[in-house]
């Protein structure tokens, strides 16, 4: 398909597909950060019910900056993968030290920030500045597997990325060099070619055997319940209960039989203190807790 014309059925879909989403109704770079962020792993739907919540208690930059940790982690509770959380506040403290509250625009100054890679990167430069890039997201993937590789396995991104680039509209011509494509008309902006990618690909995986299980880069995420991931979240869960209800922290045995608990009432096997220990060393280095004369309490 000639990529004018692909382009043309990407717009028309997304037009005929658009998700109001709120964070889609402003430019504030600080809210399309933070989505971009929410919607790692995380279904839309639990993101619009949680956002409104986060804003309230963080609405600018400078008041998620000037929290604390423990607040910062438990307005996150229940969005998953809690590094995420301390990543939000370590770069909203390097903003707002480094670059008085302003965001940077480049890619290479925002690949810098905690937690920011290339994708989440270009979802802020396109929907906060309008800017020219690649965004290589699980539904942009989607659509260009889709449509220009439909049964070929195991397709790396290094393949997507040269089509993703050259489908991307750039508004300046001094700026395309040949490498973004002309504006169709004066709608076909950055920000709104990329809306709609997002939109289409996410109609495409309800409507179409998963396209981007052929990318090579597709992993099947591992089961939650059971597993370590869901007893390190349960120890932060606990810390945090240490820091209202016991200030001073709790020892890595108090801790075991907490978290032992939790795991009982599930259905599942105590936990040993070794298993404790070596996730309490792991979320120490990782910036979560501290520990003195092994009492454990969030950094």
């Amino acid at each position: 398909m000639p990529l004018d014309s692909f382009r043309a059925l990407v717009r028309c879909e997304g037009s005929r597909l658009y998700r109001d989403l709120f964070w889609r109704q402003t430019r504030d770079p600080y809210v399309i950060w933070l989505s971009e962020v929410m919607l790692q792993q995380t279904q839309v739907p639990r993101v619009e019910a949680r956002m409104p919540a986060w804003l309230e208690r963080f609405p600018r930059i400078e008041v998620l900056a000037a929290a604390g940790t423990a607040d910062v982690l438990r307005a996150w509770q229940g969005m998953g993968y809690n590094r995420r959380a301390l990543s939000l506040h370590a770069t909203a403290n390097i903003i707002v030290r480094d670059h008085r509250s302003v965001f940077p625009e480049q890619t290479a100054e925002l690949l810098r920030l905690p937690g920011i890679g290339p994708a989440t990167a270009q979802g802020i430069r396109a929907f906060a500045f309008d800017l020219p890039g690649v965004y290589l997201e699980t539904n942009v993937r989607t659509v260009f597997l889709h449509h220009f590789f439909p049964d070929v396995p195991a397709v790396p991104d290094k393949e997507l990325i040269p089509l993703i680039e050259s489908c991307c509209p750039e508004m300046l011509p001094e700026d395309r060099h040949g490498r973004f494509a002309e504006p169709q008309d004066e709608r076909d902006t950055p920000r709104a070619w990329y809306y709609a990618l997002l939109d289409y690909g996410a109609h495409l995986k309800k409507t179409v055997p998963n396209p981007s299980r052929r990318s090579s880069a597709y992993i099947k995420q591992s089961r939650f319940e059971g597993s370590r991931r869901q007893k390190r979240s349960g120890l932060v869960s606990l810390l945090l209960d240490a820091h209202q209800m016991a200030p001073e922290g709790f020892s890595s045995a108090a801790l075991t039989d907490l978290l032992s608990q939790r795991e009982q009432r599930a259905g599942r096997a105590a936990v040993e203190e070794d298993i404790v220990r070596s996730l309490l060393k792991d979320l120490t280095s990782e910036g979560f807790c501290r520990e003195s004369n092994d009492l454990w309490r969030i950094a």
